[in-house]
Order: C-alpha cells, then sequence, then structure tokens
C-alpha cells in the first residue's frame, strides 16, 4: 500500500448507533462519530470524576470503550478546555500561598531571544524593533515572535493523537486565528497558580556519579524521578506544578561554544522523560496540574523507533511517519489534557532549593491572553 499523508478526516460512510466509517488509501477503521463522543462523555465519563468521587486512573483510562482508550475525555466535563490544570482548585491555591517564607521571587524564563540558533526551524529568535516619536519617548514591536521558541507552555491546540484526534475530542477545523475554543487563552483565563515542586534529576545523578549525558537523547526513567524525590525528602501531591530539572539547558547554553551549539542541534538531540506508559501512568495517577522541564520537549528527543506511542495510522502506512512520530506528547496533550512547560530556567531556583532544603515554593505563571493561541511564553515565578 502506498503511504500517504492525511491532512483531514471524514466519514466515508454512515453507520447505524453513532459510527461511521472512514477509509483512506483502502485502509478502512470504524471510528464513532464527534456527536457519539460528546454523548458518551456527557453521560458515563463525567461520573467518573465528579459522580462518586473517584479518579480514574490511568490503567482504568486505558480499559475504556465509551471514548479513545487511554484517554481523559469528559473526566473533567464534556466541554472542559483546560485538562489538568483543573487540578489547580481555589483551596489549592490558597494551601500555595502559605509556603511563601522569606518573600524572594525567582525567574523562571529565559530571555525571549536567548536560543540562537533556533534549536529548530520552525521557531526562529524573535527580533525586537524599537522606534520614537521624539527624543523622549520610545516604542517597540516585535517580528517573527514565534511563541514557543524560548521558555514556553504548551496549550491543548498544539498536539493531536493521529489515531483519536485533539483533546476532547475537540474539532481541529475550529482552530483558527480570533476563535478562542481550546486556545491558550483558557489557560490565562484561568491562570496558573499553585504549589510549584522542583525535582532536581541532574543533581540526584551527578550525585551518584553517573551523570546524565547531554549530547544524546537519554531517557529519563520513572524510578529516576521517583528516587530524586524521595532523595529531597519532597512529598508529591495532587495538584502539583511539578518541575524537573535536567541540566540540559546549562549544558547547552554555558557549556558548549557557538560551533558546538550549532552541531548540538544539527540534529536535535536531548535528554528527557522516557516514553513509556509507566512514565504515563505516574505523571497522570500522581494528579500533577502541569509538568515542565528545563529541556526541548519534556520526553527526550528524538523518540525511539519502537516507542509504545508510535500511531497505528502510522504503523499501517495510512499516515506517514514523521519527526512526532512515536512523541509521548500524542498522549499527555490530546489524550489526557496534560499541561506541559519546555525550556524553563530553573537553575537559580534549584540553587536556592538546595541550599536550604526547600524543593517546593508557590508557582505563579500567567500565559499571553491570545485569543486562539497554541502555546505561549512561560512567564513563570516562583515565589518562596
Amino acid at each position: 500500500m502506498q503511504a500517504r499523508r492525511v491532512t483531514g478526516c471524514g466519514c466515508s460512510r454512515g453507520l447505524p448507533g453513532g459510527w461511521c466509517e472512514l477509509t483512506v488509501e483502502g485502509f478502512r477503521a470504524r471510528l464513532p462519530t464527534p456527536e457519539r463522543v460528546t454523548r458518551n462523555l456527557g453521560r458515563r465519563s463525567m461520573r467518573m470524576a465528579n459522580g462518586d468521587g473517584h479518579f480514574p486512573s490511568y490503567a482504568e483510562l486505558r480499559n475504556r470503550r465509551d471514548a479513545p482508550p487511554g484517554s481523559a475525555w469528559g473526566v473533567f466535563g464534556a466541554d472542559d478546555e483546560l485538562g489538568t490544570l483543573n487540578h489547580l482548585t481555589p483551596e489549592r491555591v490558597r494551601a500555595a500561598t502559605g509556603l511563601v517564607r522569606n518573600g524572594e521571587a525567582v525567574n523562571l524564563d529565559l530571555p525571549l531571544d536567548a536560543l540562537t540558533p533556533a534549536l529548530i526551524p520552525t521557531r526562529k529568535p524573535v527580533r525586537h524593533n524599537m522606534f520614537g516619536t521624539n527624543p523622549y519617548q520610545r516604542d517597540e514591536y516585535l517580528d517573527g515572535f514565534y511563541t514557543q521558541s524560548s521558555s514556553q507552555l504548551d496549550g491543548l491546540r498544539h498536539i493531536g493523537n493521529p489515531d483519536a484526534g485533539f483533546y476532547n475530542g475537540a474539532d481541529p477545523e475550529r482552530f483558527v486565528e480570533g476563535e478562542p475554543f481550546l486556545g491558550i487563552n483558557r489557560f490565562a483565563d484561568h491562570g496558573i497558580v499553585g504549589r510549584g515542586v522542583l525535582v532536581d534529576v541532574d543533581r540526584y545523578l551527578r550525585g551518584r556519579g553517573t551523570p546524565i549525558d547531554h549530547d544524546t537523547g537519554q531517557p529519563i526513567p520513572v524510578s529516576v524521578v521517583a528516587g530524586a524525590a524521595r532523595e529531597q525528602k519532597v512529598e508529591l501531591r495532587a495538584g502539583d506544578i511539578l518541575m524537573i530539572r535536567i541540566g540540559w539547558l546549562t549544558h547547552h547554553l554555558y557549556e558548549l561554544g557557538p560551533r558546538e551549539r550549532e552541531r548540538n542541534i544539527d540534529p536535535l538531540r536531548c535528554p528527557g522523560l522516557e516514553q513509556s506508559h509507566d512514565m504515563v501512568e505516574w505523571l497522570w495517577d500522581n494528579q500533577f496540574s502541569m509538568v515542565a522541564m528545563d529541556n526541548f520537549a519534556v520526553e527526550a528527543w528524538p523518540p525511539p523507533e519502537d516507542s509504545p506511542f508510535v500511531s497505528d495510522a502510522e504503523r499501517s502506512g495510512v499516515l506517514s511517519r514523521s519527526g512526532h512520530t512515536g512523541l509521548m506528547h500524542r498522549v499527555l496533550i490530546p489524550l489526557l489534557g496534560m499541561v506541559l512547560g519546555e525550556l524553563w530556567a530553573l537553575d537559580e531556583l534549584a540553587g536556592r532549593c538546595a541550599a536550604d532544603g526547600r524543593w517546593d515554593c508557590m508557582l505563579v505563571a500567567k500565559p499571553l491572553n491570545l485569543t486562539g493561541g497554541v502555546g505561549s511564553p512561560a512567564n513563570a515565578v516562583a515565589i518562596r
């Protein structure tokens, strides 16, 4: 069968009971219609989270039949557009204020133009232009402002799953400029305020004499992240904004020279979380509201050929393989609604936490209120 890229899909033939048959290049699949998905989400899935107080585990989600297996569609409501930010309840936000002891604020953002040359060609550094109408006034504008070119947040429009679609069954035809549906503006409206917890994997592995190889896409398994948290004696709680430091930005920006940096991104290889169901289960079952790291993609880049997250469409040849094939992003964002932060500047915070033994803080992040935005600079600060 000749593989080809699929840019959109629709039902080739309607079937009874809210199902449709999709046929592309001879490959036939039976899929639920959007109406069926929405109907089932409203009936059963909302009860999982709200009816009896039970929050479904990842194992339970993988066995569901009323929506794509492994998805949290409907868990936070049939019309939800916040995903795991729903874990930031008023009670948890209020509790986070008690973590402010000496009033110090630590910036968690790189400069907008810090990553030059760009890590990938589609995210170029911003160009800053200033002008004035008289000698005593200045104004400015930005050219080529890629919202995900530096320290950033991924919105729920960012990535879809080739087999299931976008978060909560969202119709990507609605993903247009000026349309607020599932945009980063929803995060801006809600705000991101909660208990931030830093797990310093770099410090943990160096202390064991097994430092991370930053020149490869080394995967970091659950056991290492959990082990670092245990060594720090930090309790992980539901609703936490989990920050994981592996030291990649330090290596890339400060340990490499200009020519070495260019070689380091051609092709780009970056350590990160291991692509595994164990990792997804750990992140989901701990009920983190967000996961942020000081690397390119949170997960290891590039994903391995044997990643468990290669889609059925790609395995069958219906969808051509790409640089995103096998990414854990395709489960975390569109299936689970998990909010990710990438390229966060965590070194200063790590130093202060190590100095006084306090690894938690009040964390505030304010995404751009960009209607229909796909992502945003993190605009994050830790308050201790």
